[in-house]
């Protein structure tokens, strides 16, 4: 996927038409990966703290129904 506003700006500094165009290109593909990796960052803590408040429920749930 190609960066048109990237492309201009190195064309504009003189950088080949080639070597700005793949410049171009790989500047949305590491802007890819790093929002995929706090996602997946994300997504682990949150699978945590849905373990724990299940962890919580259960330990209520067994608090209350069996007889001490």
């Amino acid at each position: 996927m190609l960066n048109y506003d990237v492309f201009e700006a190195f064309k504009a500094a003189g950088v080949p038409d080639d070597k700005a165009r793949k410049a171009a290109e790989a500047l949305p593909g590491a802007a890819f990966v790093d929002e995929m990796s706090d996602l997946k960052a994300t997504v682990k803590l949150h699978t945590w703290m849905i373990g724990a408040v299940f962890a919580m429920n259960v330990a209520i749930l067994v608090r209350l129904l069996v007889p001490a």
